[in-house]
C-alpha cells in the first residue's frame, strides 16, 4: 500500500453514523442528502432503459443525447455562450467525487502544489495528497460579532499570496460544503485573473449551485465560474445530479472543462470506470429536460427548512450561527465543546442526534458542527433542536 494511502484519515462523519448503527430513534442530519426518494419520473426512465436492455457499454465522455442536454442545461444558467460551445466541453462522470478525481489524475504531478480554500468536505483535500501532491490550505476566517457572526468569509489577500506561479492548481468549494459561504462574481473574477498570471488551473466544486438562497440571483443560481471565464482559460467546474435532483445514489456528474482536454479526460474515464451506466444516464436526460418539476420546488422546500432551523439553533445558548446563503447545511460552533468528534459521538448515544463533526472539514473547524437541514419533515428539525437543549441543558 502505498504510504499516502495509508496516510489518509477515515471519514470522521462515517465514525458518528458508526456510533448510532443499531440505535433506535436517531434523528439522522450527519450526511449530505436530502431525505427524499428520486422522483418517480427519473426512476420510471431508468427502468424503462433497462427493459430496453440498455446493458452495454457507451462512449467514454456519456451518452450524446445527455452531453447535449447537460448543455442546453448550461446554456439556460450561463447563456454566454452558445449550447454547441458547452457541448464539445463536457464530460459525464459516475459521480460528481469521480469528477473531481479524474480532474486531480488529469492535472496534478507528485509533488505538485495544490491550494485549497477550507474548511472544506474532505474529499478536496485527499483527492491531491492521493496524486503525491504538496497541499497548501487557505482557511476562510469567521466574523466573531456584529449580525453576521459566524458567518465564514474569504481573507481574498491571503488567499492570492498563497496562489503563486509554483500552484499548480487551485481547489474551491462554493457555495461551500460545510459552511455555506458563497463567492461574488467580482471575487470570482479576482481569483481568475490572478490565475491567469500565475498560469494556474482552477477546479471550482459548484455541485450546490441551484441550492442558492440569496436574492440577488436572476435564475435561482449562484454565481459561477462559468459566468466570468473565457474558452481559453485555465478552468475546471465540477457538477453532480446529485443535490439538485435528488439523486445521491445513483452516482452521476460532469465536467465542465476547456475543450482542448475533453479527448484526453475521455481517456482517462476509460482507465477509471470506462463509462456511466447507460441506465442512469438515460435518467439524467428525463431529469434535466423536467428538471422543472424538481429543482424549483427542492430549493424552495430547502428555505423553508432553513428557516425553520437557524432561528431555533441560534435561540440556543452557546450556539453561534450565521444564516447560510447556499447549500443545505447550518454550520454552527458550540461554546464550550472544542472536541466537535467526541461532542457527536455523544449527541448521537445521549440525545439520540446525529451531527457530522466540523472537525471532518478541517482543523480550523474544531468546534463546529454541521447539520443538514435538507428533511422532508420540517418538524424533524424542530424535534431535533429539542434535544439537542435538553441535552446541553444537562451538561450544566
Amino acid at each position: 500500500m502505498r504510504a499516502v494511502v495509508e496516510r489518509l484519515e477515515e471519514s470522521r462523519i462515517r465514525e458518528v453514523a458508526n456510533e448510532g448503527l443499531g440505535r433506535e430513534g436517531v434523528l439522522k442530519f450527519w450526511f449530505g442528502e436530502s431525505d427524499e426518494v428520486t422522483p418517480a419520473f427519473i426512476r420510471e426512465a431508468a427502468i424503462a432503459s433497462l427493459q430496453a436492455g440498455d446493458t452495454f457499454y457507451a462512449h467514454n465522455l456519456g451518452l450524446t443525447e445527455l452531453r447535449q442536454a447537460i448543455a442546453v442545461y448550461t446554456h439556460g444558467l450561463h447563456p454566454r455562450h452558445s449550447t454547441d460551445h458547452w457541448f464539445d466541453r463536457i464530460a459525464v462522470t459516475s459521480g460528481g467525487v469521480n469528477g473531481l478525481m479524474l480532474a486531480s489524475q488529469a492535472l496534478v504531478d507528485a509533488g505538485d502544489e495544490v491550494v485549497v480554500v477550507t474548511p472544506a468536505w474532505p474529499n478536496l483535500v485527499a483527492q491531491p495528497q492521493i496524486m503525491a501532491a504538496k497541499v497548501k490550505t487557505v482557511p476562510l476566517t469567521v466574523m466573531a460579532q456584529g449580525q453576521n457572526a459566524g458567518a465564514w468569509v474569504l481573507d481574498m489577500d491571503a488567499l492570492l499570496a498563497a496562489i503563486t506561479p509554483a500552484t499548480r492548481m487551485l481547489i474551491v468549494n462554493a457555495p461551500n460544503n460545510p459552511t455555506g459561504w458563497t463567492l461574488s462574481r467580482d471575487e470570482q473574477a479576482t481569483i481568475l485573473a490572478h490565475c491567469r498570471r500565475t498560469g494556474t488551473w482552477v477546479l471550482a466544486d459548484e455541485v450546490y449551485e441551484r441550492l442558492y438562497y440569496a436574492p440577488d440571483s436572476p435564475n435561482g443560481a449562484a454565481p459561477s465560474f462559468l459566468d466570468v471565464a473565457e474558452p481559453e482559460d485555465r478552468l475546471i467546474v465540477a457538477h453532480s445530479f446529485s443535490k439538485s435532483f435528488l439523486m445521491t445514489g445513483w452516482r452521476l456528474g460532469w465536467l465542465v472543462l476547456p475543450a482542448t482536454l475533453t479527448h484526453a479526460l475521455g481517456k482517462l474515464i476509460e482507465f477509471n470506470t470506462s463509462c456511466a451506466p447507460v441506465f442512469t444516464q438515460r435518467a439524467a436526460v428525463v431529469a434535466l429536460q423536467r428538471g422543472d418539476e424538481v429543482t424549483p420546488a427542492l430549493v424552495a422546500h430547502l428555505r423553508t427548512c432553513r428557516d425553520t432551523l437557524v432561528p431555533l439553533l441560534q435561540s440556543v445558548p452557546g450556539v453561534t450561527l450565521a444564516e447560510p446563503k447556499g447549500g443545505m447545511y447550518a454550520f454552527f460552533h458550540l461554546e464550550g465543546h472544542d472536541d466537535c468528534l467526541d461532542t457527536a459521538k455523544r449527541l448521537v448515544r445521549e440525545a439520540g442526534l446525529g451531527l457530522a463533526p466540523g472537525s471532518a472539514f478541517g482543523p480550523e473547524a474544531a468546534g463546529w458542527l454541521r447539520w443538514c437541514f435538507a428533511s422532508r419533515d420540517s418538524q424533524r428539525l424542530v424535534q431535533g433542536v429539542d434535544r439537542l437543549r435538553t441535552w446541553l441543558a444537562a451538561q450544566r
